[in-house]
């Protein structure tokens, strides 16, 4: 019987030139994060699962994937890079003062639905400002989220602003208790419009039901602002919104940004502006971000922050992949030629290759297996490069 050895679900093998984009795009993001001044830390894969229940992180239980140690604490994969990284930022770096300009290149780890094709390790490039409260600072973010994307060469993008205030305001004029006001939220985040409809029936009555109704389909240009303002009457939310878009439209950012304020995903979490970051060849959001001003409170250092992660793995696969290109030449050495053999491959970027072949024969057949087209000879303390087209030697 023969057995199909596979990856876990949720996982792959990368090869090759994905290996390489995927590198690039790190590269390119971890790059711009250094050059605004951002410091790398990086927090352990395993994390305590009470971690999370104290930051009050919203992610469902069922979504980590958890493992018991040899004393019988519950850990888990780390599922988010946020939480472990203000734990850092409220331990060991209380003595530093703030704000806190932190970068990380790392991945997490989620359990996904059962054959949903979604993967169970995520990598992720991202931000944290922690210590910096105000339009600057989320100015900055959202600046840096448009480069971010810039960065990775994408050929079509776009940012989409919201605000948890917004929903926060209609949710209160509502005057529902805790548990149906989560169910309308979920139903606003997935935009399930009947679903929606059919929930919010009963309370036409309530004064902010026409808004509520309308929430999820309020997303596009700045003129969704103005409808906001119309069905709503004149909130924080939206007059920070504009705000926040006329002064990046002034820096030359606004062909960039759109607005959702249907976006209220984890809103007990967020305390302020949110955005994700959409490209072309995705079909989810590939960046996603935000305030989060309560969480390095829970660890006893409070500080106002913001910051978001790119899905590394989601923006490589919008740019496409360029097969790289074979060795050009394979050298056959004698042993005690070996430095030079390798000062010839050093600097070459894989074009030549040290072959690993006994006898010059053996090394011809191989060089046109693997399509090179040359074959310099080391040996005896002479050089000469043959030309597997020509058939000719060079000395």
């Amino acid at each position: 019987m023969k057995y199909s050895i596979n990856t876990p679900e949720g996982t792959r093998d990368r090869l090759f030139a994905e290996c390489r984009e995927r590198r690039a795009v790190q590269g390119a993001l971890t790059g711009l994060f250094q050059g605004r001044g951002y410091a790398e830390v990086s927090t352990p894969e395993v994390e305590f699962y009470d971690l999370f229940l104290r930051s009050g992180n919203p992610m469902p239980q069922e979504a980590m994937l958890k493992i018991i140690d040899r004393s019988g604490k519950i850990m888990v994969m780390r599922p988010d890079c946020t939480t472990p990284i203000a734990r850092v930022a409220a331990t060991k770096l209380k003595a530093l003062p703030l704000p806190q300009r932190l970068y990380y290149d790392q991945t997490v780890f989620r359990s996904g639905q059962a054959h949903r094709g979604g993967s169970s390790e995520i990598a992720q490039c991202g931000v944290e400002l922690i210590g910096a409260a105000g339009l600057k600072a989320d100015l900055e973010m959202v600046a840096m989220a448009v480069d971010a994307l810039r960065a990775c060469a994408l050929k079509g993008f776009h940012i989409e602003l919201g605000h948890a205030g917004f929903f926060r305001t209609l949710a209160g004029r509502m005057d529902l208790d805790e548990e149906k006001t989560e169910e309308m939220r979920a139903l606003i985040e997935g935009k399930n419009f009947a679903a929606l409809n059919d929930f919010l029936e009963p309370f036409r009555d309530r004064p902010a039901w026409t808004a509520m109704q309308r929430l999820s389909r309020l997303f596009g240009g700045a003129e969704v602002l103005d409808e906001a303002e119309a069905l709503a009457g004149k909130t924080d939310a939206v007059d920070y919104l504009r705000t926040l878009y006329e002064a990046l439209e002034a820096a030359g950012y606004g062909r960039y940004i759109r607005f959702d304020l249907g976006l209220v995903h984890q809103i007990d979490y967020y305390t302020g502006v949110v955005f994700r970051g959409y490209a072309e060849g995705a079909g989810d959001a590939v960046l996603s971000g935000g305030r989060y001003d309560g969480l390095t409170a829970a660890f006893g250092r409070p500080a106002p922050a913001t910051g978001f992660a790119v899905d590394v793995d989601a923006v490589t696969a919008c740019r496409p992949l360029e097969e790289g290109k074979g060795a050009d030449t394979l050298i056959h050495f004698d042993p005690a030629q070996l430095a030079e053999a390798l000062r010839a491959v050093d600097g070459r970027d894989g074009a030549w290759e040290l072959s690993p072949c006994e006898t010059l024969e053996e090394t011809v057949r191989l060089a046109k297996d693997r399509g090179a087209s040359h074959v310099w000879v080391l040996e005896g303390g002479q050089s000469r490069l043959v030309d597997l087209e020509e058939g000719e030697e060079q000395v």
